[in-house]
């Protein structure tokens, strides 16, 4: 059986829209009104979108229904799914602890929950059942305050026991008017000891090279090799890992065809820079992530060479495990009973 590591999933995203709409249905009057029929919530809900701020308008849809009380009924069918349907032996969630909380609070109020959402996605991913290692990644936000920011990267230094990196998200078109903030709040979670990864170089539009120093791996970061592929030999140079999340770009409208993909692969093997195949959002993407490798193998984007090396590179850029087997090896090393604990990198 193989096995797959995911470094790049929203905790939002991963809700498939069958778990999502029986959700609404049981309880969220609401919602359920908004969306009696199945089959027509699907298709709004997975159907492709012009752009990529268009597209992460849906976030808010599951974001709404996310608290401390329900995240654990999210949860538990994100990790049974990820086992059962995808052989994952590993995954990263990501996802913005404060829009996780309730918004009649203060500022200051939501802040302080923060902390509680951790624990809750902590615990709550811990299944004896469906054996999957799972760390958080707390996302700083793009149109969040500074402060709320600056919290979120507080929050991940002292919560190692869930937490292995910070990310900047939010749609990286909006990062321009702020770019010495983020740089300063990424520099000091370097100065904490952070793993860092970043949505960026995603569109034309959120090409940052002053953030690149600061990031261990690039959240999507397809338009270096497409469109600077000056920058590889850093990259290569700096073992900085792409996470290419391919079902993303042709539902966001950043690429029309997948068939666009290829020279990223082409371009950063022949620079020796690392790719791991992602999904960004499986559940609103409905696609999981052995599709994901299927389909750029039908596509000719990628060999089973290529296939095998992206595999390799997902678990050895991992930021919450440290793995000295192959994957193959790694179901039942998880399965031992002395199986050896998550190194959560400092």
């Amino acid at each position: 059986m193989a096995l797959y590591a995911e470094l790049h999933r929203h905790l939002g995203g991963s809700v498939v829209p069958r778990v999502l709409w029986r959700y609404f249905q049981r309880s969220n009057a609401e919602l359920a009104e908004r969306f009696p029929d199945y089959s027509e919530f699907e298709d709004f809900y997975t159907r492709p979108r012009n752009t990529l701020n268009e597209y992460l308008e849906l976030h808010t849809l599951v974001e709404g229904v996310q608290s401390s009380d329900t995240l654990p009924y999210f949860i538990y069918r994100l990790i049974r799914g990820a086992y059962i349907f995808e052989n994952l032996a590993y995954l990263e969630l990501r996802y913005t602890p404060y829009l996780r909380t309730p918004e009649h609070l203060s500022q200051t109020q939501r802040i302080d929950q923060m902390a509680e959402i951790v624990d809750v996605v902590g615990q709550a991913s811990q299944s004896h059942e469906y054996p999957v290692v799972t760390s958080q990644i707390l996302c700083m936000h793009s149109r969040l305050p500074y402060e709320v920011n600056r919290a979120i990267v507080d929050l991940a230094a002292q919560s190692r026991k869930y937490v292995c990196a910070i990310d900047l998200a939010g749609g990286d078109a909006h990062y321009a008017e702020r770019l010495d903030e983020f740089v300063g709040l990424y520099a000091y979670a370097r100065q904490l000891g952070l793993n860092t990864t970043g949505h960026l170089y995603e569109t034309e539009a959120g090409c940052y090279p002053e953030l690149l120093p600061y990031l261990m791996r690039i959240g999507h970061g397809i338009q270096i090799p497409l469109k600077y592929p000056h920058l590889l030999k850093q990259l290569a140079e700096n073992q900085q890992c792409l996470e290419v999340c391919p079902t993303t770009y042709l539902k966001t409208g950043t690429l029309e065809d997948i068939g666009q993909l290829q020279p990223v692969f082409d371009r950063c093997f022949d620079a020796g820079v690392d790719i791991a195949i992602c999904t960004d959002n499986a559940g609103l993407h409905n696609v999981r992530l052995p599709f994901e490798y299927e389909n750029l193998l039908t596509h000719n984007i990628i060999g089973f060479q290529e296939l095998q090396a992206c595999q390799d590179a997902a678990f050895r850029h991992a930021f919450a495990w440290t793995y000295r087997q192959r994957p193959a090896s790694l179901l039942s090393s998880l399965l031992q009973a002395d199986a050896p604990e998550p190194v959560i990198a400092n």
